[in-house]
């Protein structure tokens, strides 16, 4: 592990203002969080109902009611919130503040004397409270509204959610450890939550707690099952005894493969590496390294998409990555994001930071449509209408982008993701400034304060000028070089740096005494990759991917016509790099290539060659497909 202590950097320190990034958080703050508000409060005709807000005001007594939704609905209200919190340190809005003021209030009321909080079994089966760990999210959905409360806490500085939700806290505690009750969350969550709380306050209780919530996972792996057989109720058909599952097959660190529905392990890893971080845990430490390399060497797509199987939402062997029934949730990429970061701040790497920003502009993105108000649950890499969303085991790879889903946790998600990516750019210790992803703004960090400027993901022109904070002129800026960029320039002042580079780790540390308006440039080409995979992975043999800085492309129907599994690339064709089309999917660059179609003749099988043609082909970043109308998809092509 790291010697030495790398913090990670608040919101209100950084101010984005990026070409390509600024515009999304601006259809977030202006777009995407006023819908999801109309949405949880019912008041979108034509999607899936909420009741989110409505399930609050009835335990908290205001109106009359049942509750309706899904058993971790409080979690949607929770994302939404933080997302609000965010935006707040982005757009202050007032009138949106005192709505969310209002909904904190409703939220606090709806709480149990005793400290508890989840309206589920407030409103529908309050005798059966804690009895269905394995299942009912309570643990879950608790952690959710923690992160909101230590986010609105921090931006706002106002404490009732936060005060709520340490009551909160008080009452797990006093079940699970006063009472010496066994349970863990069958649904990881709560342990990032209470680290936020830790983070936010300071307070060691929430750290412990966490810890006792990760060191207690996987010590008696048969513990869902007996849950299951003492319980005599049922709320879903979940197997108790699939202890992979959910985590609990091993204490979790010996586990060594990620395992089991992707979202819960994600955000396991993220805490463990959380708390591994704090408290210097190079087991917990060994864990995370383990179940990291696994993922991204051998159960990731190259979107940074994880969990491929439908059944369970989940990881399932190495390699076993197919393409057109790719379960890929949103949430899982925005997971993995939160894990690489951890990960990062323990040790910087540009084999984490390489991995955040491949699912940052890839997974992630293409989780919600460009007008903000439709949203993909699952992220497959090949799309046929006639199929896809019909037809038994594809029923899962929607087409199209729905309003909304009766299990809507990515649409929040992606909002409070995207609102708080100003955490995600850099970060510091006590003599350097970390950049990892190249995002436009200005950063007032503690040894200096940073304006980026960059064209980003569409040129390799990346200028830092820097003007320190006065207090100390002598430190190091550590840029991360991209594991794809071959051959680079660093240009300190306008002139090439003639130092001896010092990499370490897909980083370049320039160390010097730095006077005010000082300027250092990072130039790199940015060509088009083409993509191979092991042959162990069965759907690619003979398959071609294109990458082009961190964005994978992808082909629609739209640009190259009916039926693009008769496409072929050219192994040897080069490949032209469009002009940036600002009004093309909200501003691209395509790309075009000559490729070939192959023509079946008549009847289903045949000894005849196929017929061929030449044709030009169009490649637009996966992140934008299913913009344009129902259409097929592909991400790997046949490479002739």
């Amino acid at each position: 592990m790291s010697k030495e202590v790398i913090k990670e950097i608040e919101l209100n320190q950084v101010k984005i203002a990026d070409e390509f990034w600024s515009k999304r958080q601006t259809l977030i703050t202006d777009t995407v969080i006023p819908y999801q508000e109309r949405i949880l409060d019912d008041q979108v005709e034509g999607v899936e109902k909420s009741h989110a807000f409505a399930n609050f005001r009835i335990a908290a007594g205001l109106e009359d009611g049942e509750f309706y939704g899904m058993v971790f609905q409080d979690s949607d209200v929770a994302k939404w919130l933080e997302a609000v919190a965010y935006s707040l340190s982005i757009k202050p809005n007032v009138d949106l503040e005192n709505r969310a003021d209002e909904i904190i209030e409703i939220i606090a009321k709806a709480q149990q004397p005793d400290g508890y909080l989840n309206t589920y079994f407030t409103i529908k089966e309050p005798d059966k409270r804690w009895t269905n760990l394995h299942a009912c999210h309570e643990l879950y959905c608790a952690g959710h509204m923690m992160e909101a409360a230590a986010a609105y806490f921090k931006v706002t500085g106002k404490d009732q959610l936060l005060s709520v939700m340490e009551r909160m806290s008080g009452h797990i505690e006093k079940h699970f450890i006063t009472a010496q009750r066994e349970g863990i969350p069958g649904h990881q969550e709560i342990e990032i939550g209470l680290m936020k709380m830790y983070h936010a306050t300071g307070k060691e209780k929430f750290f412990n707690l966490a810890k006792h919530f990760i060191d207690e996972r996987g010590n008696n792996p048969d513990y869902f099952l007996r849950e299951d057989q003492n319980r005599g109720w049922k709320h879903d058909i979940m197997d108790p005894r699939n202890t992979k599952y959910n985590q609990s097959f091993a204490p979790v660190r010996e586990q060594k493969t990620a395992e089991g529905h992707s979202v819960r392990a994600v955000y396991m890893y993220t805490a463990m590496a959380d708390i591994a971080s704090v408290n210097n845990d190079k087991e917990l430490y060994e864990a995370c390294k383990a179940v990291w390399n696994n993922i991204v060497s051998k159960r990731m797509y190259i979107t940074g998409g994880i969990g491929s199987n439908v059944e369970g939402e989940a990881f399932t062997i190495d390699y076993d990555l197919p393409n057109d029934s790719a379960y890929t949730e949103t949430c899982a990429s925005i997971g993995l994001i939160f894990f690489a970061k951890r990960m990062l701040d323990i040790h910087p790497s540009n084999k984490y930071a390489d991995i955040m920003e491949l699912a940052l502009y890839n997974g992630v993105l293409s989780g919600m449509q460009l007008d903000g108000k439709r949203f993909f649950y699952c992220n497959p890499l090949e799309v046929n209408p006639e199929i896809s969303g019909k037809l038994f085991g594809y029923k899962h790879v929607l087409p199209e982008r729905p309003g909304w889903y009766q299990c809507a946790c990515c649409p929040p998600n992606v909002a409070r993701l995207l609102t708080s990516l100003g955490q995600y750019i850099w970060s510091e210790s006590v003599d350097t400034i970390y950049s990892h992803l190249y995002i436009g703004g200005t950063s007032k960090l503690e040894l200096a304060t940073i304006t980026l400027a960059s064209q980003y993901p569409w040129k390799g022109d990346i200028t830092y000028t820097i003007n320190s904070s006065g207090t100390k002129s002598e430190f190091t800026l550590a840029i991360r070089i991209p594991s794809y960029v071959k051959e680079f320039k660093i240009l300190l002042n306008h002139l090439e740096y003639s130092e001896r580079l010092d990499i370490r780790d897909g980083y370049c540390y320039i160390h010097q005494n730095w006077g005010e308006g000082d300027t250092v440039q990072l130039l790199f080409d940015m060509p088009v990759r083409r993509m191979h995979t092991n042959t162990l992975v069965r759907n690619n043999i003979g398959c071609v991917a294109l990458m082009r800085g961190p964005i994978v492309y992808c082909f629609e129907g739209n640009d190259n016509g009916n039926n693009i599994q008769e496409l072929h690339v050219k192994r040897d064709e080069k490949i032209i790099i469009g002009n940036y089309d600002p009004e093309l999917l909200g501003g691209i660059v395509p790309l075009k290539m000559k490729g070939i179609r192959i023509y079946a003749n008549d009847g289903l099988y045949f000894e005849e060659d196929f017929s061929k043609k030449e044709e030009m082909l169009t490649a637009i970043p996966y992140y934008a497909w299913g913009n344009r109308g129902l259409t097929q998809m592909r991400v790997w092509m046949h490479e002739d």
